[in-house]
């Protein structure tokens, strides 16, 4: 045989045994995450798979609502696998991929969790890089399970960016099948509210205390907060309504002022109670500022701000609503100051005390 021919085989034999042993040239199979169980859509209506509100909402909702709605916050899929890999891809509808006050992974990363026991752990983040075609590996060399185990896996979408698709890939040999809940833990706890329920400033889509409260309480959530706009508005609370809830969390103080308040709070429960007659609901006061101990106007506005909605309370509990709740703003975010990034949005350690907050009042309502 000719030198160069040899030379040939040589090069062809030796780049075939690297892609059998390079994992980069491992046989990846992609699942789409319509295809795991998606949580978080609480509409089938949607203009795009992972919009928060119904299309028809558009004409109904107020501009700034509509594009926020677009935004995937608090959506996740569910799934089992025993693959030892796991990766993600995914791509974003919009280009900033960061804010000022909130990382990448934040606004436009995903988490992956899985369940270790009784708990949910983090097992990895995908930075992105790019509004296209972000491509991660989440996990990589697990330990082996026994023939016919699973792991439980859930993976958290964006929070301030909107996702255009998003897939979840393992070796070609290994099966992704859904994780769907039981029946009694299928109906969401719907939360409605501001840039803080939306996530900001968080610093990956597994640490607002919605999706925290989600994983510790074992149910799906839906998460309806808009950044800026959570506003006790009424076309919102008719979507709300729509919505076979385990519970509702209004949680819209940080959006607006008492007279707002006083005007808004009982006919957003009065509409929700007609439609929901069982459903219990939970008011929400705004959190401290981090800066109100020496600002006398931001103490101003939490104190009308936080009159207003128990004078709004106490009266609907006279005209006899029943299974409404109320929790506290003072301990949300605790008192070092420590829990902020600007003295309004929490930070991770925000977020954590707001779930430890949040936690015993919601459970009590899921009892209930």
């Amino acid at each position: 045989m000719p030198p160069y021919l040899l030379l040939i085989a040589f090069t062809v034999f030796t780049l075939g045994s690297l892609a059998a042993q390079d994992p980069a040239h491992e046989t990846i199979t992609w699942h789409p995450a319509q295809d795991l169980t998606l949580e978080g859509v609480a509409f089938e209506d949607t203009e795009r798979p992972f919009d928060r509100l119904p299309t028809r909402a558009r004409d109904t909702v107020r501009e700034p609502v509509w594009n926020l709605s677009r935004q995937s916050a608090g959506l996740c899929a569910r799934f089992r696998t025993a693959a030892p890999e796991i990766r993600v891809r995914w791509s974003l509808t919009g280009e900033e991929l960061a804010l000022p006050h909130m990382p990448a992974t934040g606004v436009s990363g995903v988490d992956l969790y899985v369940r270790d026991g009784t708990a949910w752990r983090w097992l990895g983040t995908g930075k992105p890089t790019r509004r296209e075609n972000n491509t991660s590996t989440l996990a990589k060399k697990l330990d082996p399970l026994p023939e016919g185990d699973t792991r439980e896996y859930v993976v958290h979408f964006p929070l301030y960016n909107g996702t255009e698709s998003l897939e979840i890939g393992v070796p070609a040999e290994f099966q992704v099948k859904p994780l769907p809940r039981p029946a009694s833990a299928s109906r969401p706890i719907v939360f409605y509210g501001t840039s803080i329920t939306q996530g900001g400033c968080a610093s990956r889509p597994g640490m607002p205390h919605t999706a925290l409260l989600g994983r510790r309480l074992e149910r799906p959530v839906v998460n309806l907060g808009f950044s800026g706009n959570g506003r006790m508005e009424q076309p919102v609370t008719d979507l709300l309504a729509e919505i076979d809830a385990a519970a509702y969390v209004i949680d819209c103080l940080p959006n607006m002022r008492a007279e707002e308040v006083a005007k808004r709070t009982r006919p957003l429960v009065h509409s929700l109670r007609a439609a929901r007659p069982n459903v219990p609901i939970l008011l929400t006061e705004d959190r401290t500022y981090g800066y109100a101990y020496l600002q006398s106007e931001a103490r101003l506005i939490n104190a009308s701000n936080r009159a207003a909605l128990r004078a709004a309370y106490e009266s609907l509990l006279a005209e006899g609503v029943e299974d409404l709740y109320y929790l506290a703003g003072d301990d949300l975010l605790g008192s070092d100051g420590e829990a902020t990034v600007d003295g309004s949005h929490p930070t991770d350690l925000g977020f954590m005390r707001q779930a430890k907050a949040f936690e015993p009042v919601l459970r009590q309502m899921l009892d209930s």
